[in-house]
């Protein structure tokens, strides 16, 4: 076993309050899966799936449910045992619907079957991805990009990166799942080297999750094409680019992916679903959430079935402590607010916060002051302060001839925002105005 000690990215970047404590230290808790599962067939970057089921069926637990020829997809599994009750809109967190497949539990957990479990040392490169692909395994850190696609890389790579940071606030899943099953995370890492041709793999954990780290330590510990890189406690230290660079020393080019520096960089929980399709024969139907924040009476790390509402997520863990200001799903800063909480849990969702008013700071969006700040912590060396008031202007080519596609959406820029003006909030506006214009100059 070899030890690494990387330093952290070279600039921007900050020190926020991390508020894990209410979690951090409690074991993961198995939630029971819902009466009704709602299974949207589309959780994942990419082409939606169609139904493969119809009103009536029976189906068991990780049947494919929800199928895409497209090679950027992922299949959809049934979550429980049961009957389908309907395949329609369904409304989902974000408050936006999405065809899906409603399953009523029969309670018996009856398995799908028919997926073999396999001899990770005997399988082939293409057997891993195909594997991987059945599964509909996803990057389950929050991006939800298919994880079959990443395992097939344009380029040769010799480096693949868990990212074990976990930098946002509230966020312990990864945490605790290093801490519990380092050893199905290490099997998955070397699943997905062997996918990838790559020779070394390096697990990247921030400094405050000491028992992580050891974990983890001790699971590589006969291999000694894999260490451990202890990472300076900083955001956003987990973002990819920003850990490419604090581990491997190299830049990702303007525009560029991982893959054009040689690596490939994976999510803890992604590497452990990697290990259950392969080892166990399991699809992507269930995963840990962190339900936190200081409207919460029992804030917990929850092993929970895709498919559950998030209301009964949170009552399981006690409900709320009066009314919460704002609930997100995801980390607070990356984060997005939800709309309702009838929508389920998917295959990429990583935490859902309930927050009071103490926690929560709102954009006021007053007359921007000058001080740089913006540009101080900007991990990419960007100015926000422009890009927000282009962006907000809908002056899109001159926000992108100063690199607003670079920017990661970290949010630190409105984080340390005196002025508490919405620069992120408008950066993904003016994205989302980029690509609208050039999809309008392709057709003209």
């Amino acid at each position: 076993m070899s030890l690494l000690i990387a330093k952290t990215f070279p600039r921007g970047g900050g020190d926020i309050p991390h508020r894990k404590s209410a979690t951090d230290h409690k074991p993961i808790v198995v939630m029971p899966a819902p009466e009704i599962a709602v299974i949207p067939l589309q959780q994942h970057i990419g082409a939606p799936c169609e139904p493969v089921v119809a009103v009536g069926d029976k189906v068991k637990m990780g049947q494919v449910v929800g199928q895409s020829k497209a090679f950027i997809s992922a299949p959809v599994h049934a979550s429980v045992s049961g009957q389908v009750v309907a395949i329609e809109e369904r409304p989902l967190a974000n408050g936006q619907k999405a065809l899906s497949v409603v399953i009523k539990n029969d309670g018996r957990d009856e398995p799908a079957g028919g997926t073999k479990r396999a001899d990770l040392r005997k399988l082939a490169a293409n057997a891993i991805r195909q594997a991987v692909k059945d599964a509909g395994i996803v990057g389950m850190g929050g991006a939800g990009f298919p994880t079959h696609v990443k395992l097939n890389p344009p380029k040769p790579v010799d480096t693949i990166l868990i990212n074990g940071a976990e930098c946002e606030p509230y966020l312990t899943c990864d945490h605790r799942l290093m801490a519990e099953r380092a050893a199905e995370m290490v099997q998955g890492l070397l699943a997905i080297m062997k996918a990838t041709g790559a020779a070394q793999g390096v697990i990247g954990i921030e400094a405050n999750k000491p028992d992580a780290i050891a974990k983890v330590q001790e699971a590589i510990a006969e291999y000694g094409e894999l260490s451990v890189a202890i990472l300076q406690v900083r955001y956003p230290q987990g973002a990819e680019k920003q850990l490419i660079k604090a581990i491997l020393n190299r830049e990702v080019p303007s525009g560029g992916l991982p893959h054009d520096v040689g690596c490939v960089v994976s999510n803890v929980h992604t590497a452990i679903a990697v290990y259950e399709a392969l080892s166990l024969g399991k699809s992507s139907y269930e995963r840990v959430v962190t339900v936190s924040g200081g409207a919460v009476v029992d804030p917990r790390n929850v092993l929970v079935r895709v498919g559950t509402p998030l209301e009964e997520l949170f009552e399981f863990c006690g409900g709320f402590l009066g009314e919460p200001e704002v609930i997100v799903c995801g980390g607070p800063m990356t984060g997005w607010p939800v709309q309702d909480l009838g929508g389920p849990v998917v295959k990429n969702m990583s935490g859902v916060l309930a927050l009071t008013k103490e926690e929560v700071g709102f954009d006021e969006n007053l007359p921007c002051i000058r001080c740089e700040r913006c540009v101080q912590v900007c991990p990419m060396g960007l100015t926000p302060n422009l890009l927000g008031e282009y962006s907000h202007m809908g002056m899109y080519k001159e926000a992108e001839r100063i690199h607003l596609r670079d920017c990661i959406e970290c949010s630190l820029c409105s984080y340390v925002c005196p002025a508490k003006r919405a620069l992120v909030t408008w950066i993904k506006q003016g994205k989302a105005g980029l690509a609208a214009e050039k999809a309008k100059e392709k057709v003209s």
